[in-house]
């Protein structure tokens, strides 16, 4: 039997990844004009590293990590989200000592989490992140959401809602604990078996459960906003001000808490109507304490991050079109073995001056040769025959037309690029 690929993962194949390219391309070009650098992190770390920076409490940590013990008995987990990988490259590298903010960005990035595959989610799938280290006004927390909602308005996605909430920092959260824990008690039974383990060690995580029981019995519970310390009110309504002077809509919603422990103050997600339930195609926030949670100075933190193969899946099913670029502008036939030998020096000097070209490598026939030049999309194609040879000449045939000329080889370069 054939080996497959572990399911849960997905090549990348040939006639596929110019999408990839031009998103990635599409990233870079509005990345740079926020002036976000990026930074690449191993694909494994210390377990330690999640144990500590996205919580012991969440659905990453306790069911979702690739995890083993390498051949030195060291424990080591393969990257399941980008953040806390950036926020130990950012502190071991010293870049807390240089001026702040600074401002990151991570593309493509592989991450494993082992869950159930889904569209637009694999055991293996890719993300595209920013990370701003050093920045505690709420005008970051607008720029990061600006840059993701310029990247879809960009990749042509419509259809997306805003939705913002703030899940306060250590002062103010504790109390809320207590209200949240006290609306619940009475229906302590009736939760999850995973709800009932974060009761006592992170309750704001029972109101991201996505079992409908506990949907259910968190409906009328008391939100974190209204119990807001001053600070943190004060940040969430800055940042509506910067949103609206962006131009950006949102919605307030209160139940989004997102399911890593080192958020504080703002979460966000974007969501979009057009791929199906599983609709949030971008989510994000401020960890303030995450840089010195890893050992690290007090200095806050927010970023974003989201799936590679979502963001495709969510481009495509909003009618956006990705042009297929050329393989080959200009294919050489030959035949005779005199002019299969020139022909590969005609190929090696056109792409010298930056054309696309190719030639015969599995010795076809000159009839097989023009077919297959057509297969790849070529729009020219040079035809170097032993006549051909003898008066340094060679024929151009432009493939949409069938028009054909006789060209002096001195002549050829100019040719090409007047029938392009």
């Amino acid at each position: 039997m054939a080996i497959k690929a572990p399911k849960g993962t997905k090549d990348i194949l040939p006639q596929d990844s110019y999408k990839w390219q031009y998103i990635e391309n599409t990233i870079r070009e509005i990345t740079s004009v926020f002036g976000y650098r990026e930074v690449r992190t191993p694909v494994f770390e210390h377990t330690e590293l999640f144990l500590r920076g996205v919580g012991d409490t969440t659905d990453i940590v306790q069911k979702e990590m690739y995890t083993f013990e390498d051949k030195g008995g060291r424990s080591i987990t393969l990257k399941p989200e980008g953040t806390a990988g950036v926020a130990r490259a950012f502190i071991e590298s010293g870049l807390a000592g240089g001026p702040q903010p600074v401002k990151m960005y991570y593309l493509s990035t592989p991450v494993f989490r082992y869950e159930r595959p889904q569209s637009g989610r694999l055991r293996e799938h890719h993300q595209f992140g920013v990370e701003v280290f050093g920045a505690p006004d709420a005008s970051v927390d607008a720029e990061v959401i600006s840059v993701a909602l310029k990247l879809f308005e960009a990749l042509g996605i419509s259809d997306l809602a805003l939705n913002i909430n703030s899940i306060g920092c250590p002062n103010c959260r504790p109390g809320y604990h207590e209200k949240l824990k006290d609306y619940l008690r009475a229906n302590f039974d009736s939760l999850c078996p995973l709800c009932r383990e974060r009761f006592e060690k992170n309750p704001l995580r029972i109101l991201d459960c996505k079992v409908e029981s506990c949907k259910a019995l968190i409906a009328d519970a008391p939100v974190m906003l209204d119990s807001l310390c001053a600070d943190c009110s004060t940040h969430f309504d800055l940042l509506k001000q910067y949103l609206a002077v962006l131009g950006i809509d949102y919605k307030v919603n209160p139940f989004i808490v997102r399911g890593l422990d080192y958020y504080t103050k703002t979460v966000f997600e974007i969501i979009s109507q057009n791929i199906g339930a599983q609709g949030t195609v971008c989510g994000g926030g401020r960890y303030d304490g995450l840089v010195g949670e890893l050992d690290g100075p007090a200095l806050p933190g927010i970023g974003f991050g989201l799936g590679m193969e979502r963001l495709l899946l969510t481009m495509e099913s909003s009618g956006g079109v990705i042009e297929q670029p050329s393989l080959t502008d200009v294919f050489v036939c030959s035949h005779g073995a005199q002019a299969r030998i020139a022909a590969a020096g005609l190929v090696q000097d056109l792409r010298t001056r930056g054309i696309k070209a190719d030639m015969d490598h599995v010795d076809r026939s000159i009839k097989a040769q023009f077919k297959f030049a057509g297969k790849i999309g070529a729009k020219q194609v040079l035809v170097l025959g032993e006549n051909e040879l003898a008066g340094g000449t060679v024929v151009l045939k432009k493939m949409e037309s069938g028009e054909e000329m006789t060209v002096k080889l001195d002549d050829i370069f100019m040719m090409i690029q007047e029938n392009s």
